[in-house]
């Protein structure tokens, strides 16, 4: 097996509900505070850049794609504990969602 397909399958990837979505003004970016149901695992909160895109109506309930096993990481006064997946462009980053609704913390395979 391959040292890049080792990495791969060691991430930890699921589906999971965005709960809550708030402005982050203490960040020097533009980014939203983000509370995501993920089933079994819990909540977990998460900043993400997507202010362009979206706004927070547009988040609630929203399902998404994350990464849960990364660490941990402080941003201002924030510790954001997982990474929110979704496809960059020039202007914004796109969610990549589940086409369809399905239980939250189903694993990405």
């Amino acid at each position: 097996m391959s040292p890049l397909f080792t990495a791969f399958k060691d991430l930890d990837i699921r589906v999971g509900t965005i709960l809550s979505a708030e402005a982050f003004k203490e960040a020097i970016k533009p980014s939203f505070k983000l509370q995501i149901d993920f089933g079994e695992l819990g909540i977990l909160k998460s900043s993400a850049q997507i202010t362009h895109r979206y706004s927070t109506e547009d988040l609630i309930n929203k399902q998404v794609i994350a990464v849960v096993n990364f660490p941990k990481k402080q941003i201002a006064n924030f510790i954001s504990e997982c990474l929110v997946l979704g496809a960059v462009n020039e202007k914004d980053v796109i969610l990549i969602s589940p086409e369809d609704t399905v239980m939250n913390g189903l694993r990405i395979h």
